[in-house]
């Protein structure tokens, strides 16, 4: 049977990055912000159109994480049983305010729970309540990460009881998993999960003192692209429009806020320059290796009003990591 990926789902403004060309779901491979495939996050939150190729699993450069020194499994064969209580809570679960249910399997090692922006490692299988298992790491054999506030809210919610080394399962109802979107699992799911390690959460970047416009010393191109240079390269070639590159990126509305970031993911984003939004293409081409620049891009450059995605000028700091190809 065809697993469905609860964390190829996992859906966010980030998860579905928020810089290249796509459909509500951007484009970006699986968690990255700028490609022309969008990865989805299991907390349905709309993504921004073009999104970059990323790597589905958001493994963050930042803090350093309690190492799992478990040997790496090997896949299970065959379906993983639903547990004897799949249908529902037993009465000795623990309920939450929001309705989430849970039971302590395992107890855990550790003291620390993990917060909303971490990013955690986990082993997982999940079951609808008719005892049909729908997704499971286990089953791959190889655990999964991702930053908490990009999963279903029952994850994000249940993940931050629990301590490395713990097994819980989780009941969630629908209106904390797919909340009834079409191709996902219906109902109230359970979940076992095993928290195998915690990594910190980067630190959010600054936002730029001049979100709200360009500032006069921004340079401007005839298609009125403003940006400036906040810290020179070290390269000298400058991408074409055909170029595969990697690159660190925050992204912010006019009026501050952020709605997508490689930085709080800790992994660059690769994509190619032809498939994200016109701002980014023609941009990204005035820069070489080792630039930082900020970017002020009209929405005729930008997501041009589409539904669901950041509407408006954006501003973002990139640095140019690599030109790949």
């Amino acid at each position: 049977m065809n697993t469905y990926r609860t964390f190829i789902v996992v859906a966010s403004l980030l998860t579905m990055g928020a810089c290249g060309k796509s459909q509500p779901q951007t484009k970006p491979a699986a968690a990255n912000a700028t490609t022309k495939n969008a990865a989805a996050k299991p907390a349905d939150k709309a993504a921004a159109k073009p999104a970059a190729k990323a790597a589905a699993k958001p493994a963050a450069k930042p803090a350093a994480a309690k190492a799992n020194t478990k040997p790496k499994a090997a896949p299970v064969t065959g379906q993983i049983p639903a547990p004897s209580d799949v249908a529902a809570p037993p009465s000795d679960a623990v309920k939450t305010a929001s309705g989430l249910a849970s039971k302590v399997l395992t107890k855990g090692t550790e003291t620390a729970h993990p917060g909303a922006a971490d990013i955690v490692k986990v082993h997982y299988t999940g079951w609808t309540t008719d005892g049909k298992m729908f997704d499971s790491s286990v089953k791959r054999g190889e655990p999964i990460e991702f930053p908490l506030n990009r999963v279903i809210a029952g994850w994000t919610e249940g993940v931050q009881l629990m301590v490395v080394g713990e097994k819980r399962r989780l009941w969630i109802p629908q209106d904390l998993a797919y909340k009834g979107r079409p191709g996902a699992p219906a109902g109230m799911l359970v979940f076992d999960v095993e928290l195998l390690a915690i990594k910190a959460a980067p630190k959010p970047p600054a936002v730029p003192k001049d979100v709200a416009a360009p500032p006069a010393d921004a340079e401007k191109t005839k298609s009125n692209l403003a940006s400036k240079v906040l810290k020179k390269g070290t390269g000298t070639t400058h991408p074409t429009s055909a170029s595969m590159v990697s690159v660190h990126y925050s992204g912010w509305t006019t009026d501050g806020k952020m709605f997508d970031s490689s930085v709080m993911r800790g992994k660059p984003a690769q994509f190619p320059l032809s498939g994200v939004i016109a701002g980014w293409t023609e941009g990204v081409q005035l820069m070489v290796e080792g630039e930082t620049r900020r970017f002020w891009i009209p929405e005729k450059l930008a997501y041009q009003g589409r539904p669901g995605a950041p509407a408006g000028m954006l501003v973002f700091d990139v640095e140019l990591l690599k030109i790949m190809k």
